[in-house]
């Protein structure tokens, strides 16, 4: 596994980026964390228990892991928390904060300490800096999801939404649209229907200024129309009701 690297993609927020090579459909993806600076700094996305050392090595050129005090992730996967104990046992004050649900059915039993109930829409107040949680179930999957936006900075820690395979810089200006379908045409992870650019639109309502994704890119730039290209895109896509698909007119004009 190459080594992880880290890159400051907004004003005190670091991406954390782990490269697994061909490891879907033989195309590379990247596992990205991203840690939010502040009297209590937080960490968004541990990454897979075997990716541990190399992005733990990273975020140490920044801030001691000992240091870390919440941890979340946008729902309960390998991916977004497999490393969650290891990071329990090296920072002796951190704590999980996740939606109440996904407490209830997973993290109850699986995290070595309690982890802290969020209701959605609630602040989280770092010390300087607060996130505010927006629950997502079921999108892009499974029912527990949710994503966090981070108000001073105007940044969406937006988990799965616009996933890309592949190799990119760690943030770009450059539409990812197509680079989210492909991925999703690969990977078909996603709830079908209108739950997904239901709550692209949603999100888009917030006007983020950087969007903090999980696989591939992070973006920058005008955050809430990125997401309503991409609602847009997704709609373009769903069966009409004679079971075809709707032309895909979104990248006109």
């Amino acid at each position: 596994m190459d080594p992880s690297s880290i890159d400051e993609i907004a004003d005190g927020i670091y991406r954390i980026s782990t490269c697994l090579p061909g490891v879907i459909a033989g195309r590379d993806i990247t596992v990205n964390s991203f840690l939010v600076m502040a009297d209590e700094p937080l960490l968004f996305h541990t990454g897979m228990r075997s990716c541990f050392p190399a992005m733990a090595a990273a975020l140490g050129r920044v801030l001691p892991v000992a240091r870390l005090r919440w941890l979340s992730f946008g729902h309960v996967e390998a991916d977004e928390c497999g490393a969650m104990n290891d990071l329990l046992a090296a920072a002796p004050d951190l704590q999980v904060a996740f939606g109440a649900l996904g407490c209830h059915l997973s993290l109850d039993d699986m995290a070595d300490r309690p982890p802290r109930r969020l209701d959605p829409g609630e602040a989280l107040d770092l010390g300087g800096r607060r996130v505010v949680v927006v629950d997502t179930p079921h999108v892009p999957h499974n029912i527990d999801a949710q994503v966090l936006y981070e108000e001073t900075t105007g940044t969406l820690l937006c988990g799965d939404l616009f996933t890309q395979l592949g190799p990119g810089p760690a943030v770009t200006g450059e539409c990812l649209v197509e680079a989210a379908l492909d991925a999703e045409d690969v990977l078909n992870c996603s709830v079908p229907g209108e739950g997904v650019p239901q709550a692209l639109d949603r999100l888009a309502d917030l006007e983020p200024q950087t969007l903090a994704i999980m696989h591939g890119s992070s973006y920058e730039g005008d955050g809430g129309r990125a997401l309503r290209e991409l609602a847009a895109a997704w709609r373009a896509r769903l069966p009409t009701p004679t079971g075809e698909r709707v032309a895909a007119g979104w990248l006109a004009g």
